[in-house]
């Protein structure tokens, strides 16, 4: 059974990212977002973004502060019936903050995954981690960084082995590139097989929540009846 939620955050259009931070130029812009599935592209974007002087994260939407209130309760309430660490994986990380502060604001003990296809991205995110030690909050907790191409999940991660993933944009990129539509139905068929039965995909979009839970019924059609938590995040 899947349960969708709506949910709804003040948050910012990719446009009005853009143009507020003007941090490319209209070459990689067109880039951008006519390649969002590839890694090249990314690789590029990130190259060019941390070569600006001293490490920042970079948002898309939002940043952890917005949803705190809604992912560390789902956290609590997860940990309630569970022993050990929760599994959580933040996919299409880029240099997003969102991972780290779960890791370092969690309650409860977690291990974070943070993945993504960029190389470049992964890298930074390592190394600003190694230079800013933090004690989570849980000192049962953990972080990770991976590189990893999100429609492969199964090659890195066992069946049922994670507690969440974190979806924040990751899908709205794919589905809105030439070639990507297709790898984010894998996506979601991967992320299925990995979640645990009472596991979560939570998903965090620009898309009307119509129009998404059309897309993601259909993909899951295409696939296998799951017993997993679907939630879509509206802004």
């Amino acid at each position: 059974m899947l349960l969708f939620t709506r949910l709804a955050v003040p948050l910012r259009t990719l446009q009005k990212l853009t143009k507020a931070h003007r941090w490319h130029h209209t070459s990689l812009t067109n880039e951008l977002i006519e390649n969002m599935d590839k890694k090249a592209t990314w690789d590029r974007f990130y190259t060019e973004n941390g070569s600006k002087g001293q490490f920042k994260n970079f948002e898309w939407f939002f940043g952890f502060d917005s949803v705190k209130d809604f992912i560390l309760p789902v956290l609590q309430s997860r940990s309630h019936s569970h022993t050990g660490q929760l599994n959580i994986l933040d996919m299409g990380c880029g240099t997003s903050a969102l991972g780290p502060c779960i890791y370092r604001n969690s309650p409860c003990a977690v291990k974070v995954i943070c993945a993504d296809i960029s190389t470049v991205a992964v890298k930074l995110m390592q190394k600003h981690s190694n230079s800013t030690l933090v004690q989570p909050c849980n000192l049962s907790s953990a972080l990770a960084f991976l590189e990893l191409d999100c429609t492969q999940l199964r090659g890195y991660f066992d069946a049922r082995s994670l507690d969440l993933i974190l979806d924040k944009g990751t899908t709205d990129a794919l589905v809105r590139s030439k070639e990507g539509q297709v790898k984010a139905g894998q996506i979601v068929k991967q992320c299925l097989q990995v979640l645990k039965p009472s596991g979560s995909l939570l998903q965090f979009s620009d898309e009307d929540p119509d129009a998404r839970l059309v897309w993601l019924e259909r993909e899951l059609l295409k696939g296998f009846p799951s017993d997993n938590t679907v939630f879509v995040q509206k802004y």
